[in-house]
């Protein structure tokens, strides 16, 4: 399947992952996909209650999404272990902090582990793994559900689990590029303003991303953080110079390229929905994560599709939708 094989609202749906309310197919889940032909779902705590219900869940979305003719779901969990892991005991295998991984035997035991039983619950992508280097002298964000302070072993321990995962036809997304581990505001929360030198981001926080990059990764999660020496007006999720200039050009990144979700109060705070995607659209990203609000969702579909409408944006716009559909033909 190319681009020019979906009509334009699924060119512009594809373009999203959205978030939905609900433990069960309902009629969020059929305006989604059937109406607005969102390219993927994510799953969180409040969408899981047992496996059972989770394959039923992922096979009707799935299914649905068949009958109407979309191509197949990405269906996305955020499962790194330790605080942020969406399949819990007793039916999932729970792991510590990615801090507390002791070495490379932990790190195959969580990939293979985690790839069996998200393949089994009918996922397909994890957001995961996290790619930041913890900072040892500040009360780093990151400071637990980081790998360590050394970039090499947080390379090491991060493609690990990124060749683990996708082996098994599990999508890795290594997150979060160019790296948060020097921040201590929470991009949950407000927008961070990292003031770090660029030669100190290469020579340090780059370094697992670029192992992430030869190993490969389906995807890469861009920050809310806004990098001074990369782009002083725009935060790295918005910022053609670390999307385009960085992370493509430089680095040589040719997968998914991906926002964090954009109700993080990072961005929420500070932009409206229209001028975001505006954004994502000028710096060449691909994918759109907005987890909870269906008109925020709905805005996002309605300013992607007109893009389509003038030929030079529609060019620019299919670049993202052939990759996206590049994806889905080697793991889907």
């Amino acid at each position: 399947m190319q681009p020019h094989d979906l009509n334009r609202r699924q060119m512009a749906g594809q373009r999203i992952i959205a978030g939905f309310q609900g433990t069960g197919f309902n009629a969020d889940l059929k305006h989604l996909i059937g109406d607005l032909c969102v390219g993927g779902i994510i799953l969180f705590s409040r969408n899981i209650e047992t496996r059972a219900q989770l394959r039923q869940l992922t096979a009707d979305a799935r299914d649905y999404a068949k009958d109407c003719g979309q191509p197949p779901l990405f269906i996305a969990v955020d499962q790194e272990g330790g605080s942020v892991a969406r399949l819990k005991a007793p039916d999932f295998t729970e792991f510590g902090d990615a801090a507390n991984f002791s070495g490379k035997t932990d790190a195959a035991r969580f990939a293979r582990i985690t790839a069996a039983e998200l393949a089994d619950s009918g996922i397909n992508m994890n957001m995961a793994p996290v790619m930041d280097v913890a900072d040892p002298g500040i009360e780093s964000v990151m400071a637990r559900r980081a790998f360590g302070t050394n970039c090499a072993y947080v390379a090491e321990m991060g493609t690990e689990i990124i060749s683990g995962l996708q082996k098994k036809g599990i999508m890795a997304v290594a997150k979060h590029f160019p790296g948060i581990g020097r921040t201590t505001l929470d991009s949950h929360l407000d927008l961070p303003d990292l003031n770090t030198p660029a030669q100190s981001l290469y020579a340090r926080d780059l370094t697992p991303f670029q192992a992430a990059v030869k190993s490969d990764a389906a995807g890469i999660m861009l920050s809310h953080i806004r990098y001074m020496a990369l782009d002083p007006l725009w935060p790295a999720s918005l910022s053609a110079a670390v999307s385009e200039r960085l992370l493509r050009a430089e680095m040589g990144y040719t997968g998914l390229v991906m926002t964090d979700d954009l109700e993080m109060g990072a961005v929420e705070k500070h932009y409206g929905m229209e001028t975001m995607i505006s954004q994502i659209m000028a710096a060449g990203i691909d994918i759109a994560l907005i987890c909870h609000s269906m008109d925020k969702i709905r805005t996002a579909a309605q300013m992607f599709q007109q893009a389509l409408e003038d030929e030079k944006q529609y060019r620019r716009q299919a670049e993202s939708v052939s990759r996206i559909l590049s994806a889905r033909r080697r793991y889907l």
